[in-house]
């Protein structure tokens, strides 16, 4: 499903808050990496908020470096403060000095000179240096010395411990080194090129392979990138077109950066690149995003867009502008892709799962109803029952029971009264009716539906000896579930879904039974005061609400310290 391409990734909790970005050389292996083998705390902390991630496909891992930090810049994760350490991406130094140094340094802008970089690559970055200080001869002792050394006399260094060398002596090396390591260094590779042919020429083996693996170093290095270096600010849109659908996606670019990625799926009822304009007009039209200096876009309808929004379009052909394209295009390709392989993965959970159930009951499924009781020790008896029709909770069919005709905690006794109640009067029959517990709690809604004439098929979900669901009692059988198999997840999903609206139900109607008998307590709250007070129970605002009612200070500071108890 993720690619093994370089990128970026988002990880995001359960607010859908980005709580880290990471970049990656393999996207697929890396996230990977987060989900399996052991982790330390604070990665496994990190691991445990994860409830969702996106990720951003580059052309390199370079490239990916840039996104990243710029992407930390802009959302300022948590983890990733949280999941700093002592290492830093290295850079390239030229030393602000007399007699310059050329180095390899991590603490960027501690001294004052010329920086570049970050670079992914740390050795490759080292390397670079080692061969720059053998073609230049810039200053290599870290304090000069009284004497020449050996660099003097290999002629990697202009000895200004011996001599003087003027500033301007390091003007033209510093030009050239400027011009590597900016990514302008294509004319000084092809003269690279020319000087191995002529070292080799003259059987000077090793000088050859100096100078090329400079030339493999300085490619890594000063490796052209996409996602920075827009000066202009810009959008860029590209689109993926599958069957019936369409993925867009939208890459904004701000001051050099990139800002914000957004990424769209839409059904497709027309041509591809209609919709893409029209997209595009309503973009900055309806949804009044602000136009920026430059919008690069596949073909589409070029002038229609253009007199509508009043800006020009590019749809670059060749070039940069045609290389950042495809690369936006291929992220909408990856979001439809994996977008379908979702649904995929969800229709099998579900559809699957539930042709699954079929199978395992031998009878036709289509609508379930799930109950589940509620109590402690017999008090605030509760029950529950929730609704799974069409693969999908149906939560307007959701009931709750107040256990009216059983006194302490009696489970059969409370099963039998609310399928009573639940199906005397219903008219249509579900398929299935699902209870928790076994051979026991099934006996009693059988019995009640035989009372009523109807003939539903009921099955209870077992537990464990852990108290976990083990296997489903039907027809006096109980048949072992599968863990790892949809019809099990579909169940314990079920399952989970009852209980916790049973729980929910049960939580209030507790804290509401304690308050109520407690507010009995309170001198001058009658009845008609203490229904008022437990109407707001519940409520979000239930503090401003209870400062509303005509009590007094004395009855509302009771009042709530009552409830902060409970």
């Amino acid at each position: 499903m993720i690619p093994h391409k370089p990128g970026c990734y988002l990880m995001k909790d359960a607010d859908n808050t980005i709580i880290y970005v990471g970049k990656a050389k393999d996207l697929y292996n890396r996230v990977r990496s987060y989900f399996i083998g052991s982790h330390d705390a604070k990665t496994t902390k990190l691991v445990s908020n994860i409830r969702d991630f996106e990720y951003i496909i580059t052309s390199s891992e370079t490239e990916a470096l840039i996104l990243e930090i710029n992407l930390i810049k802009r959302h300022q994760p948590k983890y990733n403060i949280l999941l700093t350490d002592d290492k830093s991406y290295p850079y390239i130094h030229i030393t602000e000095e007399r007699h310059p140094r050329l180095i390899y340094i991590r603490d960027i802008h501690k001294k004052p000179g010329f920086y570049y970089g970050p670079y992914p690559n740390g050795s490759a970055a080292s390397a670079v240096v080692d061969r720059l200080n053998k073609i230049f001869p810039f200053r290599k002792c870290r304090k000069i010395p009284k004497k020449e050394c050996l660099y003097y006399h290999l002629g990697m260094c202009l000895a200004p411990c011996i001599q003087e060398v003027k500033p301007d002596a390091y003007l033209d090396m510093r030009e050239k080194v400027d011009s590597f390591l900016r990514g302008k260094a294509k004319d000084e590779i092809k003269k690279m090129r020319l000087l191995i042919q002529e070292a080799s020429d003259k059987l000077q083996f090793e000088k050859a392979l100096e100078y090329r693996n400079l030339i493999n170093d300085l490619e890594v290095v000063s490796e052209k990138q996409k996602m920075e270096g827009y000066h202009l600010d810009t959008d860029v849109f590209g689109y993926y077109q599958e069957l019936d659908k369409i993925s867009i996606q939208i890459f904004h670019w701000r001051e050099g950066k990139l800002i914000e990625r957004k990424g769209l799926l839409f059904p497709l009822l027309m041509e591809a690149s209609e919709f893409l304009s029209e997209f595009i007009v309503r973009f900055y039209l309806e949804q009044h995003h602000p136009l920026p200096e430059v919008i690069i876009a596949p073909s589409c309808h070029q002038t229609m867009i253009e007199e509508a929004i009043g800006h020009n379009i590019i749809i670059p052909k060749r070039g940069k502008n045609k290389e950042l394209l495809q690369l936006v295009s291929e992220n909408a390709k990856n979001k439809l892709e994996e977008l379908a392989k979702l649904d995929a993965l969800q229709k099998e959970k579900t559809e699957g799962a539930l042709e699954a159930l079929k199978n395992t009951l031998g009878i036709p499924l289509d609508t379930i109803e799930m109950f589940d009781n509620s109590n402690i020790g017999g008090t605030s008896p509760v029950s529950a029952m929730i609704v799974y029709q069409n693969n999908q909770f149906q939560k307007s069919l959701y009931r709750k029971y107040h256990i009216k005709t059983v006194v302490g905690a009696n489970d059969v006794a409370t099963m039998k009264e609310v399928i009573l109640r639940r199906y005397q009067r219903l008219e249509a029959n579900p398929s299935l009716i699902l209870v928790d517990g076994g051979a026991t709690q099934v006996k009693a809604a059988e019995d009640v539906l035989l009372s009523l004439g109807r003939s539903i098929p009921v099955a209870g979900l077992v537990k464990d000896d852990n108290h976990r669901t083990d296997a489903i009692y039907f027809k006096k059988e109980t048949i072992p579930l599968d863990k790892a198999s949809h019809e099990f997840r579909l169940l314990e999903k079920i399952q989970e879904e009852v209980h916790r609206y049973a729980i929910t139900f049960f939580r209030k109607t507790h804290i509401k039974n304690q308050l109520a008998s407690k507010l009995d307590g309170i001198y001058g709250i009658g009845p008609v005061k203490k229904n008022q007070i437990l109407k707001l129970l519940g409520q979000d605002n239930f503090k401003e609400a209870i400062q509303a009612l005509k009590l007094t200070e004395e009855q509302k500071s009771q009042v709530l310290a009552i409830l902060e108890k409970n």
